[in-house]
């Protein structure tokens, strides 16, 4: 080499392997792809809406029977007996239901023929609610979530039945209550390996328009952290009917969904309260229609109370309609 010319240095650093952390797990998809193949295909345990291994949100306005098909989706997993139209591809199995709506009367009252002639449940099915000695002072969500694992524990069942999440958290319809509730429930799930079915609320909504995960309490941080999701609604045909519609899905494709929800009469055969699959069309039929006049009115009274100095929410729940419906038109007419 001439001497007064620089030595080039090769530019490439040398390559230094990361660290592992506990955290995560790293390998490549191919590695992936073997342990995922050694796994068995998770099984349907209320056709394509609720699979085995999965956290999935139930949820719909109140008395249009969640609890009343959660009780019935427990008892055909626990009987390993698929209610007459759905799928239900798993055997027999343990079933734990936190109930934290009904009293042990109400509870007797639906499965029941007048008090008398009770329907007799499979013994894999648990039930649980508050012991009312037992309720501590102030927020009793932090006691629940203690107390659930350590039920789901002592009774060894992999599938879990949560009626309602609202008892788990003060206030799960800001995303700050809701994230703490879901990675609670998805930890659950992941360290015993549960199939877990949560119940939950929606507020008021506009019955005009089709179901979807913006309806839920809290959606946005609930939706994305569950699997499956899937909605009862009211039908305006029938007082009587409700309709079951998909809203979200990993395991499978959106089967029922606007164009064909899963239409159901809701009714007591003797001492079983329960729903009965009817037929599979489109949920636009079982939506309330609103002429151009009928609108018109609405709009009028939705100005008139906001103009009472009536809360936006309030005015929501007392015309039944959502609050984005309240807040479009009172934007429309510069008063927002």
């Amino acid at each position: 080499m001439a001497k007064g010319k620089a030595k080039f240095k090769n530019p490439q650093k040398p390559k230094v392997k990361s660290k592992p952390t506990d955290f995560f797990i790293r390998m490549t998809a191919n590695e992936w792809i073997e342990v995922a193949k050694k796994q068995s295909p998770p099984k349907m345990l209320f056709s394509e809406f609720w699979h085995e291994h999965e956290l999935c949100i139930l949820f719909s306005d109140t008395n249009l029977g969640k609890t009343i098909l959660g009780v019935q989706i427990a008892d055909s997993i626990a009987s390993g007996k698929a209610i007459t139209g759905f799928i239900m591809e798993a055997t027999e199995s343990k079933v734990l239901y936190l109930d934290l709506e009904l009293s042990a009367k109400q509870f007797e009252l639906r499965y029941s023929d007048n008090y008398s002639g009770h329907y007799r449940f499979s013994e894999n099915l648990e039930r649980i609610e508050i012991n009312p000695e037992h309720i501590p002072d102030g927020d009793v969500s932090e006691k629940i979530n203690q107390d659930m694992e350590d039920e789901i524990i002592s009774s060894e069942a992999k599938i879990i039945v949560v009626d309602n999440i609202t008892w788990l958290r003060s206030n799960n319809e800001t995303a700050k209550d809701a994230l703490p509730l879901m990675k609670h429930l998805k930890q659950l799930k992941h360290k015993y390996g549960l199939s877990i079915l949560a119940l939950a609320h929606t507020p008021k909504r506009d019955l005009t328009r089709p179901i979807t995960g913006n309806d839920l309490a809290g959606s946005r941080m609930l939706m994305n952290f569950c699997d499956s999701s899937f909605a009862i609604g009211g039908s305006n045909q029938d007082s009587g009917k409700r309709y079951l519609k998909q809203v979200k899905a990993r395991a499978t494709s959106i089967v029922y969904g606007f164009d064909n929800v899963i239409v159901c009469d809701l009714h007591k055969e003797i001492n079983f309260l329960g729903f009965t699959y009817i037929i599979e069309e489109p949920e636009g039929l079982h939506l309330k229609t609103i002429k151009d006049n009928d609108i018109e009115v609405r709009n009028n009274l939705i100005i008139d109370k906001f103009e009472s100095k009536i809360d936006q929410t309030q005015i929501a729940e007392d015309l039944n309609v959502s609050r984005q419906t309240v807040h479009n038109v009172l934007k429309k007419k510069g008063l927002k």
